[in-house]
C-alpha cells in the first residue's frame, strides 16, 4: 500500500478536522466514494460537527428524520465490507440511541406506523433482540394492513377488469359475474318496495382465459439493495395480493449480488418482508437470467423490474437481456426506487437506456399501481400512461 493510500485511510479514521494537516503532508483530496464514506462515518463518530443523528433515546433528540437514518444505513452497507458494517451499526446503536428507538417494545408500541421506519427495522432485523421480535412483527403488520387497505381492493378490481373481459359466457359463475353490465342492463327492473335492482338476466365473463394455458404470469424482480427500503415494502405487499389471485401466476424474486426466490413466502406479507436481506450490491443481469426460466408464454407475461438501476454487474448484458425480453413479447416495466417519502432515487444514465428501448421506466407512486396493472394486462399503451402520470405529478 503506497503512502497516499495510507494518508487517505488515516484521514477517514480521524475525520474532517484532520484534513488541513494531511493536506500539508501531500495528501490528495478524497474521491467521491471516499467522501461518502467520510460523511457516513462522521454521522456517528463526529456528530456535533457533521450534524449527525443526535440523541434518539427517550429524550427524543433533534437529529434528522427516519428516512435519513434509513438512507445512512443503506450507504454504510454499500460502502463498507460486511464486517465493518457490523461494527459501524453497533456503534450507531450505542452512540445514537437507535436501539432504544427501534427495538424497545414499549417505545415501538407508541411509534406511529411509518414505512421509512419499517424499512430501517428490516435493514437491522438480524440485530433485533428476542424479547422485541414480537413487537417488531406487530409494528410491521400494522403497516402491511394500512397499505393493504389502500391497495388491495383497487388491485383486485383492476386485475378482474383486465382478464379477458371482452366476451361473456352463458355459463353461470359467481366469481365471473359482470356486475357493471348486469346492473346497467337491469336498471329498469328497480324495485321501490325492496329498494334495489332485481335482475331478470345476469351476465358472466368468459373465464376460459383463466385456464393454465391462458393465465397471465406476473414476475416481480425486486432489488433488495440498501436504498430500496420503501419500495421493497410496497412491492412485497402488492406481490402477496397478486399471488392470492387465482387468475394470475405470480413469481416473486429478490436480488442484490445474489438471487432469492421468495414466491413460497407470498402467503404472509410479513414473512415475505422478513425474507428480504436489505443491503449489499446489485447484479440485475443475474436476476434477469434467473427470471427468464419462468417465461413460458411471453405474450401473457408481465415483468416488473423494481430497482434503482444502480447496476454493479455487467451493465451491457443487463440492457441486452432486458431488450431480449421485450422483443420476445413480454410486457416489461421498470419501476424506479422510491425513497424519502416518495422521492425517486435511481441511476439516470441506466434509466435513460432502459427508456430508450421503449420500456416504460418511471417512479410510480403506489396509488397508481392498480391503473398500471389494468392497462398492462389489457395490452394498452403504457408509455402513454407514463406521460399521463408524469404530467399529473408535475401539476402537484
Amino acid at each position: 500500500m503506497d503512502v497516499k493510500t495510507h494518508i487517505k485511510r488515516w484521514r477517514l479514521i480521524l475525520g474532517q478536522e484532520s484534513q488541513q494537516r494531511f493536506g500539508g503532508m501531500g495528501g490528495e483530496p478524497l474521491t467521491e466514494e471516499q467522501d461518502l464514506m467520510d460523511q457516513a462515518l462522521a454521522a456517528i463518530y463526529n456528530r456535533a460537527e457533521a450534524g449527525g443523528f443526535g440523541s434518539l433515546g427517550a429524550g427524543g433528540g433533534k437529529g434528522p428524520s427516519n428516512p435519513q437514518i434509513s438512507r445512512w444505513l443503506g450507504d454504510v452497507r454499500s460502502l463498507f465490507d460486511k464486517e465493518l458494517v457490523t461494527v459501524i451499526q453497533g456503534d450507531a446503536m450505542n452512540r445514537c440511541g437507535l436501539k432504544q428507538l427501534l427495538f424497545e417494545p414499549e417505545l415501538l408500541e407508541k411509534v406511529e406506523p411509518d414505512v421509512s421506519l419499517a424499512s430501517t427495522i428490516l435493514m437491522l432485523k438480524e440485530q433485533i433482540p428476542k424479547r422485541s421480535k414480537e413487537s417488531v412483527r406487530v409494528f410491521i403488520q400494522k403497516i402491511v394492513e394500512e397499505i393493504n387497505k389502500l391497495l388491495e381492493q383497487d388491485i383486485r378490481r383492476a386485475v378482474t377488469a383486465a382478464v379477458n373481459h371482452r366476451k361473456h359466457s352463458p355459463i353461470p359463475s359467481a366469481a365471473a359475474l359482470d356486475y357493471k353490465k348486469t346492473i346497467s342492463a337491469n336498471l329498469k327492473h328497480y324495485s321501490r318496495e325492496l329498494g334495489t335492482v332485481v335482475p331478470e338476466h345476469f351476465y358472466f365473463f368468459d373465464r376460459t382465459s383463466t385456464t393454465a394455458a391462458n393465465k397471465w404470469t406476473v414476475i416481480l424482480d425486486i432489488d433488495q439493495s440498501g436504498s430500496m427500503g420503501e419500495s421493497v415494502i410496497y412491492s412485497s405487499i402488492v406481490s402477496c395480493i397478486l399471488a392470492s389471485m387465482s387468475s394470475l401466476t405470480t413469481r416473486i424474486v429478490a436480488f442484490d449480488t445474489n438471487v432469492i426466490d421468495l414466491t413460497e413466502k407470498s402467503d404472509d406479507p410479513v414473512d415475505l418482508l422478513f425474507g428480504f436481506q436489505l443491503g449489499g450490491g446489485t447484479d440485475i443481469d443475474k436476476s434477469l437470467a434467473y427470471c427468464q426460466q419462468f417465461i413460458e408464454n411471453p405474450s401473457k407475461t408481465l415483468f416488473f423490474l423494481i430497482s434503482d438501476l444502480c447496476e454493479n454487474g455487467n451493465r451491457a448484458a443487463f440492457i441486452r437481456r432486458l431488450g431480449e425480453m421485450k422483443e420476445s413479447g413480454v410486457t416489461v416495466i421498470s419501476l424506479l426506487a422510491m425513497a424519502d417519502g416518495g422521492k425517486p432515487f435511481y441511476d439516470a444514465q441506466m434509466a435513460g437506456k432502459v427508456a430508450g428501448m421503449g420500456i416504460p421506466c418511471f417512479a410510480c407512486n403506489p396509488q397508481m399501481l392498480p391503473q398500471l396493472l389494468e392497462r398492462a394486462l389489457k395490452g394498452q399503451d403504457l408509455q402513454e400512461f407514463q406521460k399521463e402520470f408524469e404530467k399529473s405529478s408535475k401539476k402537484k
